[in-house]
C-alpha cells in the first residue's frame, strides 16, 4: 500500500474514532438519565455554559503553569484519575451488576481500573485511542444531559471563538498541544498512518515546538492545537495523526443534548437516542472533520473547533427545521424573546 493510500486510511480511521465516540454518547444518554447522573437542576439555564467555559480556560492555564514548572507528572496523574472515574460512570450503567460488594459494582470497578492500569504502564497508541472513546463518550453524554440545547449551542460558539484566538492569535494551545504529547495520556486520540508506528517511541517536541525529526523534504511538522490538540501532517516521517480528544467531544455534547432535549421522534435505532435532528448534526460534524482533516494536510496548524462546531450546529438546525420545529424552538430561545 503506497503512502497516499494509507493516508486516506488513517483520515478513515479519524472519522471512525469521532463516529464511535458520537455513537458512544447517543448509547449512554438513557441510561445516564435513568441512573440519575443529571448533574444539574436547570439544564436550560445558559450561564452553567459560561461556568464551564470558564473552567476550561483556568485548566488550560493551570496545565500550562505546570508544564512550565516541570509538573507533568502531577498532569499525567490526575488525567488518568479522570480517566478511571470517566470509565466507572460509563461502566456502571452498561455493565450488568453480576458481582457487587457493599453496594459497589465489582465488574465496573475493575474495568475502570484496568484502564487506568493500561494508561500508566503501557499507554500504546491503541491503549490511548480505546480509553479517549470510553471518557469521550461518558463526557459527552454526561454534557449532553447537562446543557440544553440552548446552553449547548453557547458552549460551542464561545469554545469555538476561544479555539480560534488560542490557536491563530496567542498560539498558547499549541504549545500545550505539543507538551500534552510528551506525558501520554488519553487527551489526544492517535490514528497512525505506518503499521509500524509507535507512540510509546515517539519523539518529543523540541524547543521550537515540533518535533525533533522532520521530514525528508524538509518541512518540519505541524501541530494542530485546537482545543487541546495536535496534529501532523502525515509525509515520509510524519506517520500518524494526532488530534484533541476535546475536538471530538464538545460537538459531541450538542448532539447528546440534541437527541435528549429537542422533541422530535425516535429514529428506532436500538440502543441509541437518535433522532433526525442528532443525525443531521452528527452528519454536520463529520463534514466538518473531513474539511479539518484535508486542511491539515495541507501543510499547517489549524483551529478544529470552529469547524467542527459550526458543522454540527448547521447540521442540527437542518435536521431541526426538517422536523418540523422553528428556528426559535430549535435553537431553544423562546423564554427570552
Amino acid at each position: 500500500m503506497d503512502h497516499r493510500s494509507r493516508v486516506l486510511l488513517a483520515v478513515a480511521g479519524t472519522v471512525g474514532l469521532f463516529l464511535c465516540i458520537q455513537l458512544g454518547a447517543l448509547a449512554l444518554v438513557e441510561p445516564f438519565q435513568s441512573a440519575g447522573l443529571q448533574p444539574v437542576e436547570n439544564p436550560d439555564d445558559p450561564s452553567n455554559s459560561l461556568l464551564y467555559v470558564g473552567a476550561i480556560i483556568v485548566a488550560t492555564g493551570l496545565m500550562l503553569a505546570a508544564f512550565r514548572f516541570e509538573f507533568e507528572w502531577l498532569i499525567r496523574g490526575m488525567v488518568i484519575l479522570a480517566s478511571v472515574f470517566l470509565s466507572w460512570y460509563v461502566l456502571i450503567v452498561i455493565l450488568p451488576p453480576l458481582i457487587t460488594l457493599g453496594g459497589v459494582h465489582v465488574l465496573a470497578v475493575v474495568g475502570a481500573l484496568g484502564v487506568g492500569a493500561g494508561l500508566a504502564f503501557h499507554p500504546e497508541w491503541y491503549v490511548i485511542d480505546a480509553a479517549g472513546v470510553v471518557m469521550g463518550a461518558g463526557a459527552a453524554g454526561l454534557f449532553g444531559i447537562t446543557f440544553a440545547v440552548l446552553p449547548a449551542t453557547v458552549l460551542l460558539v464561545v469554545l469555538a471563538v476561544y479555539d480560534a484566538i488560542s490557536v491563530y492569535g496567542t498560539k498558547h494551545m499549541l504549545s500545550l498541544a505539543d507538551s500534552v504529547m510528551e506525558i501520554k495520556v488519553p487527551v489526544l486520540l492517535i490514528v497512525p498512518v505506518s503499521a509500524s508506528y509507535s507512540f510509546l517511541e515517539e519523539e518529543p517536541p523540541s524547543a521550537d515546538g515540533t518535533p525533533e525529526r522532520e521530514a525528508d523534504d524538509g518541512d518540519p511538522e505541524t501541530s494542530n492545537g485546537s482545543t487541546g490538540s495536535s496534529e501532523e501532517e502525515p509525509g515520509p516521517e510524519r506517520d500518524a495523526f494526532f488530534i484533541g480528544l476535546g475536538d471530538a467531544v464538545i460537538p459531541t455534547v450538542l448532539i447528546a443534548s440534541v437527541a435528549f432535549f429537542v422533541p422530535a421522534a425516535s429514529l428506532g435505532v436500538p440502543g441509541l437516542a437518535l433522532t433526525l435532528p442528532a443525525l443531521t448534526a452528527m452528519v454536520g460534524m463529520l463534514l466538518g472533520l473531513v474539511v479539518l482533516l484535508w486542511m491539515v494536510l495541507q501543510g499547517r496548524a489549524h483551529a478544529g473547533l470552529p469547524l467542527l462546531n459550526g458543522g454540527t450546529i448547521a447540521g442540527y438546525l437542518v435536521g431541526a427545521l426538517a422536523s418540523g420545529l422553528t428556528l426559535v424552538e430549535a435553537l431553544g430561545i423562546g423564554p427570552y424573546l
